[in-house]
């Protein structure tokens, strides 16, 4: 086929249609129902391995990032090839915990981290707080106080790197409402040093996502070795540095760094800085599973209107929301592509009641009623985002290994939509 895939190894063209690995997708649509996820087990443990080989010869922990894609399955398959987690939530942890993970490994993340949230990371003995502001810092000393437990901390520092991404996951800049400011950190680290309910163990920053280039994270390392370089005048030595995640995939045309590439940047600012010995540590996400997976889903209508012609799907913003939220661009081709001439340009959308609930705009296709389209590299923030909104079923999800298709999520139903409702009666 003449349509270029951004993961053609796990999934590729075979026979006149779309697989993923071993199996057709044409069969998982048909035998699941659509809208479906497919994840490909084979780009998963790629993904980790890629950062576990760049980073052999170092202390590391590659941390996954649960907002990006929090199934059980895919957190256990994680946490046996060795994964540490990145966590922002209290009901993250549990995750963690319901797959059977070493809660050991665990980064809690996060601006609005609640007593309760604290006190359950506290006893789980998670590795980490990152610790976003003062206040959450007085948060954490006064539940490490009332359990007489040690909480082992560091702080997320605003480095004020433009990570030249989208506004709305740029994370790093002195306008966004992460992490502690930068000329702040020297004091909070003093104040934190002296707390006797604290082990200061690490210095994070985190300056967005689906960053295609490795300049910025060589500035934010650099920004941090300034610091390390100032604590230690305190005599405040750290054990880890944290760099956070946001190293994008390949969506379309982008070019974004490998794993391998990122940490050699990365590596030479730390030992001409004299921290090449320090713990690395990662908050990967989207580059675990974003190619690993595709949003499957089935034709229901064709539409010409008069400025435009729509594609009518069973997939909507409920179920992917990123192009509506980011305008982002993900590829969508048919599972069994046509050859005929019958292309033309449309826009494919859902059938929830907004404007905003479209998939993809100006899209050449040839499709008819009733043909499968697959959104390719819709591993990232697709489930993890997905709502009920207009009462709509979330979608079902399956991973393939080799010739195995496996549901690791069923299908919502209706009753499942209201099944914690309560009806008054009077």
């Amino acid at each position: 086929m003449n349509l270029t895939l951004p993961n053609d190894q796990d999934f590729y063209w075979k026979d006149g249609s779309l697989w993923c690995e071993d199996v057709s997708l044409e069969t998982l649509a048909r035998k699941f129902g659509t809208p479906l996820y497919v994840y490909s087990k084979h780009a998963l443990v790629s993904a980790f391995n890629a950062y576990q080989s760049a980073l052999a010869d170092h202390p590391h922990l590659v941390c996954f990032a649960l907002k990006a894609n929090s199934n059980l399955s895919i957190i256990k398959l994680f946490g046996e090839l060795g994964s540490g987690f990145d966590i922002v939530s209290g009901g993250e942890l549990q995750r963690v915990k319901a797959a059977g993970c070493d809660t050991r490994k665990v980064i809690f993340s996060g601006v609005g981290k609640t007593v309760r949230e604290i006190r359950e990371a506290l006893l789980a003995d998670i590795k980490c707080f990152n610790i976003e502001s003062p206040a959450e810092l007085d948060r954490i000393i006064a539940v490490a106080s009332e359990l007489k437990l040690r909480a082992r901390v560091s702080f997320r520092v605003n480095p004020d790197v433009d990570a030249k991404t989208h506004p709305y996951i740029s994370t790093g800049l002195k306008k966004n409402k992460f992490g502690i400011a930068y000329e702040d950190a020297v004091s909070l680290y003093i104040k934190a040093s002296q707390a006797p309910e604290l082990e200061v163990v690490g210095i994070d920053c985190h300056i967005g996502s689906q960053i295609t280039e490795t300049t910025p994270f060589a500035d934010a390392c650099e920004k941090l070795c300034t610091l390390l370089d100032q604590l230690a005048e305190h005599g405040i030595n750290l054990k880890h540095i944290d760099f956070g995640g946001g190293l994008g995939i390949k969506y379309g045309t982008e070019t974004p760094p490998t794993a391998k590439e990122l940490m050699a940047a990365l590596r030479r600012v730390l030992v001409r800085r004299g921290y090449g010995d320090l713990e690395m540590i990662f908050e990967a996400g989207r580059s675990l599973v974003g190619n690993s997976g595709a949003l499957l889903t089935e034709v229901e209508f064709l539409k010409s209107g008069q400025l435009k012609n729509f594609i009518m799907v069973d997939a909507a913003m409920n179920d992917m929301i990123r192009p509506t939220l980011y305008q982002a661009w993900m590829q969508i081709v048919p599972v069994t592509p046509s050859n005929d001439k019958s292309a033309a340009f449309y826009d494919v959308v859902g059938p929830v009641c907004e404007t905003g609930d479209w998939l993809g705009k100006d899209r050449l296709l040839s499709v008819r009623q009733g043909d499968i389209l697959a959104m390719l590299s819709a591993g990232a923030y697709g489930m993890t985002m997905a709502s009920n909104y207009n009462s709509r079923c979330l979608p079902a999800e399956v991973l393939v290994n080799g010739e195995e298709a496996h549901l690791i999520r069923r299908r919502q139903n209706y009753e499942d939509l209201y099944r914690d409702e309560i009806l008054l009666t009077r």
